[in-house]
């Protein structure tokens, strides 16, 4: 059986190495089955209270060839510092005291909304890390496809010019390449407060401005979620872009030929073989999973396979593992040059 190793540190590795602190383990478990893309980066403490300043290089040094006798030419690489922010997602959760009590179990009526909350946090953290504008939502993180927004050698074309288009992201996690951050002195991933039994206003204030205030007791618990995305090295992230679903055919008749594009994006990185696949990742939504696997069963298919992978069946595509990531949708805007 295959295993997922790695070398960098995820979610669920420095939850490992925090203190207990009500139930952190478990929010990491339901992070992982709500959102895989959430289990797969590599995590970082940034450097900065706000998040991470990395350094990038932008040129190489060059040599020169010379004869006996012959001097040669000084050079030297140049490099630039990039300030990657975080946003912070918070959550407040109020039950009502009384509705917990008629539950029976007021301990797992908290845990079941609680969980509720999770996988819907977890959903936006999703959505900002690829979305995620801070130049139109200054309060958010800066995600991939603001970073990724015109058609070039990162960024391949699907041949999509509709308003139905979606795109496939190949993804090398490290922290050499790209990586999640959290602030410096904070701690990884979503956090839970238990802040006890509070009176809290009710709604009646929400539908009438002039209603009198009236409270109720409730279990008060606070999520809070300080994430940012590092892109240290842009070279081993590729985009597949203009997939437009609504002319996808399982044999590739017509639309986009995913494999083709898919082996096009995979090899336009500096390195296709980095010695620990475990760190790249395909990331596509349901619609496109569907028709890869239709299209990869119409061809002579050497490039996708089906490993088991951990006790779970895993699609892979030239060894990199292709997740689900319900955050990608199909309404993405044609991309130009």
């Amino acid at each position: 059986m295959a295993t997922l190793g790695s070398t960098f540190l995820t979610l669920a590795d420095w939850a490992k190495r925090m203190a207990p602190s009500g139930g952190i383990d478990e929010i990491i478990e339901v992070l992982a089955s709500s959102n895989p893309i959430l289990q797969d980066a590599a995590v970082m403490e940034g450097n900065l209270v706000t998040g991470h300043r990395s350094t990038q290089r932008t040129t190489l040094p060059t040599g020169s060839w010379r004869m006996l006798n012959q001097g040669v030419a000084s050079t030297k690489s140049t490099t630039e510092q990039v300030d990657d922010t975080c946003g912070m997602l918070e959550g407040l959760s109020q039950i009502d005291v009384d509705l917990a009590i008629l539950n029976g179990n007021e301990a797992a009526f908290r845990a079941s909304e609680d969980d509720a909350f999770i996988a819907g946090l977890s959903a936006q953290a999703a959505t900002a890390i690829i979305y995620g504008n801070t130049k139109l939502n200054p309060e958010q993180m800066h995600g991939f496809d603001p970073r990724f927004k015109t058609l070039g050698t990162y960024v391949l074309n699907g041949g999509g010019a509709g308003g139905t288009n979606t795109s496939v992201w190949i993804i090398t996690w490290g922290p050499k390449t790209c990586h999640l951050i959290f602030p410096k002195g904070s701690q990884a991933g979503l956090k839970s407060e238990d802040l006890g039994k509070q009176l809290v206003p009710d709604s009646t204030l929400l539908a009438d401005s002039s209603a009198t205030l009236n409270r109720y007791l409730a279990y008060v618990t606070r999520f809070q979620w300080k994430l940012g995305l590092a892109v240290r090295d842009y070279r081993y992230i590729a985009r597949v872009c203009n997939v437009d679903v609504a002319l996808l055919t399982g044999d590739a008749s017509s639309g986009a030929d995913l494999l083709d594009k898919m082996i096009d994006a995979f090899y336009v990185r500096p390195s296709a073989d980095l010695g620990n696949m475990a760190k790249t990742f395909v990331y596509c939504n349901k619609t496109v999973a569907k028709f890869l696997h239709k299209q990869a069963m119409n061809k002579s298919n050497v490039n996708l396979s089906l490993d088991n992978i951990e006790g779970k069946m895993v699609t892979n595509f030239l060894g990199a593992p292709v997740h689900v990531c319900d955050a990608i949708h199909s309404i993405e805007a044609t991309i130009g040059s």
